[in-house]
């Protein structure tokens, strides 16, 4: 089995998004990620949580539109795909989801 991680991307931070949101729309958003993560099951390694606004360390630059993260592991990169079509976080204006797959480390 392959583990990826999965990187929910929106323009509005996560922040943002759950500061702006009621307590009915938050209730209703936590229902729909908890229902999604049922149907995952056994796929999920870690959950994940939303993220604040990054610091670039070194001369990098941040990309502030990485809203959360997920670790997911299955036996394929399109099984993990398939599992994400229906997700929760395309209910997010704007969001977008990015799967990147865990590489051994050489050597190791």
């Amino acid at each position: 089995m392959a583990k990826f991680l999965v990187l929910y991307r929106a323009p509005m931070s996560a922040r943002e998004q759950m500061a702006s949101a009621t307590p009915e729309q938050a209730k209703a958003g936590m229902d729909a990620w908890m229902a999604w993560a049922g149907k995952a099951g056994g796929a999920i390694v870690d959950l994940g949580a939303p993220l604040g606004d990054g610091k670039a360390v070194g001369a990098g630059k941040t990309d502030n539109e990485i809203a959360g993260f997920s670790i997911l592991e299955s036996g394929s990169e399109a099984d993990v795909v398939k599992l994400l079509e229906d997700h929760p976080h395309f209910q997010t204006p704007g969001g977008s989801i990015e799967v990147h797959e865990f590489l051994s480390m050489p050597g190791m």
